[in-house]
């Protein structure tokens, strides 16, 4: 796969939980992002390699290794350390998407390095790569009321009243990842980490 600047992902990890229970899930929209930059691409996210099903999306001149790991959210950096040594590529060649609670729906957050928080997938990763120095897109999926359940609702699918929004992140979080390929992350952490309208 061709040569990319230091700012600009190669592989792009959503994390989510494979099966059909959990497809439509908020603690999956790494996965649904990964699909989103798949169906642009007119890819496929289907070749099963690494512990996680991968596929080639290209964007102009750029191509990115899009992979949905399959370990389940909580061993998610096996899954992306054996891709890094498969390819040879550095943390900082990659992007991983995942949820964040701690967000308002309709939030984006890029960083290029930070903790993994209270997030089990980010935390699985820091500790299979020994570092947290890897850019990261957080997608806001708190609601405006108290939760009982966490682990209920980041796990129960979306309800129907919010799939406009989910579909405008997701739409969003596209063209971040697109203009991070055509200008760099920090381009697009300037644009799109504004709250949301």
């Amino acid at each position: 796969m061709e040569a990319q600047s230091a700012t600009q992902p190669r592989l792009v990890v959503g994390l989510g939980n494979p099966g059909i229970e959990y497809a439509f899930t908020p603690h999956n929209f790494g996965f649904l992002l990964v699909d989103e930059l798949a169906q642009r691409a007119s890819a496929r996210v289907s070749l099963r390699e690494c512990q996680a099903q991968t596929g080639r999306a290209r964007f102009g001149d750029q191509l990115l290794l899009l992979a949905k790991p399959e370990t389940y959210m909580n061993l998610s950096g096996l899954a992306v350390r054996e891709l890094l040594r498969k390819y040879g590529w550095q943390p900082r060649d990659l992007l991983v998407v995942c949820d964040d609670l701690d967000l308002p729906l309709g939030t984006i957050r890029i960083r290029e390095r930070g903790s993994a928080g209270t997030h089990n997938g980010l935390r699985s990763i820091a500790g299979a790569l020994g570092s947290d120095d890897y850019p990261r897109m957080r997608l806001g999926i708190g609601v405006d009321h108290p939760l009982g359940d966490v682990a209920r609702f980041v796990l129960t699918p979306w309800k129907k009243s919010l799939l406009p929004s989910v579909e405008q992140v997701l739409q969003r979080a596209g063209d971040a990842v697109e203009l991070m390929l055509r200008e760099g992350l920090p381009k697009a952490m300037s644009l799109f980490n504004a709250p949301p309208r």
